[in-house]
């Protein structure tokens, strides 16, 4: 009687070693990041070739960015070019048709068929029909991604119907700490749109630099974009070195320009930051009577800590900021002006005469009152120009902004806050998010010196924006979330890379993916294969993931 009970339980193992090994074959073959909502295997493949055709809808507006990145992607690897076929044509053999379907979601969301004979995308906006191509282009041979002798690309036969979890998706770059040249803020917005990542969050000024050109103030150019020295090792080595040299640099208004239409065309938002009242230290180095003390000499920051100097609440700091402000949304058209408002000590302003005076005439409590009237100011005047503020959880501090979204940096609790009090909230939770902190238990001896902090690849994933305490309600307030990478020791675009990714990769996921799609285990199969577009890249992503246990093996 016991054979037949063992039978079936060996019938039982072998029959679940047979799935896991087809869901590792899928999770190689369907290597795409982030996971759609909807993929459903079929069988063959399309081989695209020289003599496949575009079709675009009769009303293309648009929807040709997205096939000519397609175009352009085949073009730079097998060196010919796809045609276009008549608009509004019928698909047929060996085409990539777009199509549109206004009976679609949202404007994101896109439907992918592929089968032995052509491709047909179907979305309700250009924006959807991009992020179809991204699909695409992941399902294809990594050999797409840079110059090849391969001229044919085959694609497995799927459907998949896709569409995002949250309607921002951001990852923000710190390039006040350090300079990143232009050329590789395009390849970054590149690899942002590789994943569905459709804002890119611009840090652009700091203690230590200060990286936009304004006009009306030449010295920000001229003083607050430099620094004599930078610390070596980390700031909290004793002693400190310093390595001697002169860093800095900034941005013209005409290449921040050219940077935003780069990224529209890639279908993402650039939000920029000036922060505000702290971490302004460079801005006072260049214009001192912004401050709160007389006869000090204020020099840009050198090494990494909050500092007590602030901009201090004068008329004449107002009217900078509103002038700055007038030239910033000249050049970015985003409707989201990030104002900081984090880590800015008040003990400059209860030393200073004229910050107590106006706590005095506007009948404010304390010093954290006046901090929230001084981004009331500062978002009245930019609501007057059609646009938003968006700053740090620090902005709860003292009463929030009327009309504005907080980013909840310091764990979970001010995004909770604020999405009960029917405010936006983006989450991006530092122990969650924040791509500056260590990537692996050995840090010290595998790592470069980071900021501190122990986020691996894994707990990336494991992030699910929208806290299990606010109702259907208040949940709605969450629109979404953003990693950070914060760059006090990051001073290079390779290194910047090996700490973005692949923990972005893992935050698209997050991003887009509803929860109910995720997995780990799937999703360390999918990239140990799709690594391979990073490799064609030359992306300089951190490779710890391919030493976890078992990963290399079911990889193979």
């Amino acid at each position: 009687m016991k054979q037949p009970f063992f039978h079936s339980v060996y019938l039982f193992l072998f029959l679940a070693l047979c799935q896991i090994e087809l869901l590792a074959q899928d999770s190689q073959k369907y290597a795409i990041i982030p996971q759609p909502q909807s993929l459903t295997p079929e069988k063959g493949e399309f081989l695209l070739n020289e003599k496949t055709t575009l079709l675009l809808p009769v009303d293309s507006a648009g929807f040709k960015l997205a096939a000519s990145f397609l175009a352009d992607l085949v073009k730079n690897a097998a060196g010919y070019e796809l045609k276009y076929g008549k608009a509004g044509a019928k698909p047929s053999k060996n085409t990539v048709a777009f199509l549109v379907d206004p009976n679609l979601e949202n404007e994101e969301a896109y439907t992918l068929q592929v089968h032995s004979k052509g491709v047909q995308i179907k979305s309700k906006t250009a924006k959807g029909a991009f992020f179809a191509v991204q699909t695409l282009r992941q399902l294809m041979p990594a050999e797409v991604e840079g110059k090849s002798t391969q001229k044919t690309f085959p694609i497995p036969a799927v459907t998949i119907t896709d569409a995002p979890r949250f309607s921002y998706r951001g990852v923000m770059l710190d390039v006040g700490r350090y300079y990143f040249p232009v050329d590789f803020l395009r390849k970054y917005i590149d690899l942002l749109a590789f994943y569905k990542i459709n804002t890119f969050h611009l840090h652009l000024t700091e203690d230590a630099g200060w990286r936009m050109e304004i006009k009306k103030y030449p010295k920000l150019q001229e003083i607050a974009a430099w620094r004599d020295s930078t610390v070596v090792g980390h700031a909290k080595d004793k002693p400190r070195k310093y390595d001697g040299k002169r860093h800095g640099g900034y941005y013209t208004q005409q290449e921040l320009k050219e940077l935003v239409k780069y990224a529209q065309n890639r279908f993402i938002t650039i939000i920029p930051e000036i922060d505000m009242p702290g971490h302004s230290l460079a801005a006072l180095a260049a214009y001192p009577e912004l401050g709160c003390l007389k006869d000090t000499t204020y020099q840009v920051l050198t090494a990494w800590a909050i500092q007590k100097d602030i901009f201090c609440p004068h008329e004449t700091t107002f009217t900078f900021l509103e002038d700055v402000l007038t030239e910033v949304m000249e050049v970015f058209p985003s409707k989201y002006i990030h104002i900081g408002g984090d880590e800015a000590p008040k003990d400059r302003w209860k030393q200073s005469a004229a910050a107590q005076e106006v706590i005095k005439r506007e009948g404010l409590k304390d010093e954290h009152e006046l901090q929230s009237y001084f981004i009331r100011r500062v978002e009245k005047f930019v609501n007057s120009k059609g646009r938003a503020i968006i700053g740090w959880d620090e902005i709860l501090e003292g009463g929030l902004a009327p009309n504005a979204t907080v980013m909840s940096w310091r764990g979970e609790k001010g995004g909770i806050a604020a999405a009960k009090q029917k405010h936006d909230v983006i989450m991006t939770p530092n122990t969650y998010l924040y791509l500056d902190y260590y990537q692996t238990p050995e840090a010290r001896k595998t790592e470069p010196v980071a900021i501190g902090g122990y986020l691996p690849l894994e707990k990336v994933y494991s992030y699910n924006p929208v806290p299990a305490s606010l109702t259907a309600a208040e949940a709605k307030h969450i629109l979404g979330t953003q990693a950070n990478v914060w760059t006090e020791y990051i001073s290079t675009g390779d290194h910047a890379e090996h700490m973005t990714f692949p923990r972005a990769s893992a935050f698209a996921e997050v991003a887009w993916t509803r929860p109910e799609r995720k997995n780990y285990a799937d999703f360390k199969l999918r990239l140990l294969q799709h690594s391979k577009h990073l490799d064609k890249l030359k992306v300089k992503y951190a490779p710890y993931f391919k030493a976890e246990k078992g990963l290399s093996q079911a990889g193979k």
